[in-house]
C-alpha cells in the first residue's frame, strides 16, 4: 500500500510539473525599433488572448535583449538578421521564423554641413559602431560611390552617442538608426542625410528569432504568435485604425505620435504577402538568405566572429508559409 501511494504521489507530481511547463508563457524580448514596437499593438489590443496563446513580452535596450536571449532568459528575441548570426556564432543558436520589416530609410549616413554626397567623405572621419549593422551600411554606401573602406577614417562610436560626436565636430559624418539618426539631423544645423537603407532595400531585415528548443517544443504556439503579428500589421495598415495604432506605438517609446509617423515611414513593415518572397532562397539583398550570407561575410571579415555560419540553418520559413 505504501508503495502504491508513493507511485501515485510520484505520478501526480509529474503531472503537475508537466502542467506547469505547459502553462509557462513564451517569453519574447523586444526593443525600440518600429518593426518591433508594432508588437505593442497586439499587446494593447489583447490579440494574443483572442488567438489563445500565452506570451510574455519583455522590453529591453537592443543589446541587452540579445544578452538576455543568450543567457537563456528568453524564448525569442527581435534582432536584425546580421545580429542573429552574431548571437548564434557566440553560442546562442536561433532560428529566424518571421520577417517583421526591412529598414527603408531609418538607418542613415548623416554628414556635417558642407558634405552633400558619400563621395565627399574621401579622407574624412566617420563615426560608426564598428562591426555592427551601421558599419555594413557604410561599406555599401562607399562601394556605390566608388570608394573603399580605407578611403575614410573610421572612428568607433557607440550608436547612441553618434549625434553628440557629430555635433562636437570630432567626425565629419556618422552612421546611425532612428531615433539617433534623426537626433543627429536635429542637433547639427545643416547636417544632411547622404545615404540610407532606402538606397539598398533588404540590407537590413528585422526578424523574430526563436531558440531551436522552444521552436521544436512549441511550434503550434509560435504559429499562433505569427498569426497575431499579422493581425497587428493589418491594424496598423487599416486607415480606420492606423491613427490608434501609431498612438499605441508612440506611447511605448515616449515620442509624439506625429513625430513617430516619420519613423514608421522609414520602416517597411511587411504584410504576409509582401514578406513571403523574401523567404525564398536566392542571392543578394532581395532574400533573407542572400542578405544574411552577405552579413556573414561582413562579420567574418571584420572579426565579429571567426567562422562562417551555416546561414540556411538560421532560417525556417515553414511557419510563415503555413499561415
Amino acid at each position: 500500500m505504501a508503495m502504491k501511494k508513493t507511485l501515485i504521489a510520484g505520478l501526480f507530481a509529474g503531472l503537475m510539473s508537466a502542467a506547469g511547463a505547459i502553462a509557462e508563457p513564451l517569453k519574447i524580448g523586444y526593443s525600440d525599433w518600429p518593426g518591433w514596437v508594432a508588437w505593442e499593438i497586439a499587446i494593447e489590443k489583447d490579440m494574443f488572448a483572442s488567438e489563445g496563446v500565452d506570451v510574455q513580452f519583455e522590453w529591453f535596450d537592443y543589446v541587452a535583449s540579445m544578452d538576455a536571449f543568450a543567457a537563456g532568459q528568453l524564448d525569442a528575441v527581435t534582432m536584425t538578421n546580421g545580429d542573429a548570426l552574431v548571437t548564434g556564432a557566440t553560442g546562442a543558436r536561433n532560428v529566424m521564423v518571421l520577417i517583421n520589416d526591412y529598414s527603408n530609410g531609418n538607418d542613415m549616413v548623416v554628414a556635417a554641413p558642407g558634405i552633400s554626397s558619400v563621395a565627399e567623405l574621401k579622407g574624412k572621419k566617420v563615426g560608426v559602431e564598428v562591426g555592427f549593422v551601421g558599419h555594413l551600411l557604410l561599406l555599401n554606401a562607399l562601394e556605390k560611390a566608388g570608394l573603399k573602406e580605407t578611403d575614410v577614417e573610421l572612428v568607433n562610436v557607440p550608436t547612441n552617442e553618434t549625434p553628440q560626436v557629430l555635433a562636437s565636430g570630432q567626425v565629419d559624418a556618422i552612421v546611425a538608426w532612428q531615433p539617433n539618426s534623426g537626433q543627429a539631423l536635429k542637433m547639427v544645423p545643416g547636417a544632411k542625410r547622404i545615404y540610407s537603407s532606402a538606397d539598398e532595400p533588404g540590407l537590413i531585415y528585422d526578424v523574430l528569432a526563436v531558440s531551436p528548443d522552444s521552436l521544436a517544443q512549441n511550434k503550434g504556439e509560435w504559429l499562433k504568435v505569427l498569426k497575431v503579428w499579422y493581425q497587428a500589421v493589418d491594424f496598423l495598415k487599416d486607415p480606420a485604425t492606423r491613427e490608434e495604432a501609431i498612438s499605441i506605438m508612440a506611447a511605448r517609446v515616449g515620442i509624439p505620435a506625429e513625430e513617430y509617423k516619420g519613423f514608421i515611414d522609414g520602416t517597411k513593415i511587411l504584410t504576409l504577402e509582401e514578406a513571403l518572397p523574401f523567404m525564398e532562397k536566392s542571392e543578394g539583398f532581395k532574400s533573407l538568405y542572400g542578405s544574411s550570407k552577405i552579413a556573414d561575410v561582413f562579420n567574418v571579415a571584420n572579426e565579429v566572429y571567426a567562422d562562417e555560419q551555416p546561414v540556411d540553418s538560421y532560417i525556417d520559413a515553414s511557419l510563415m508559409k503555413a499561415l
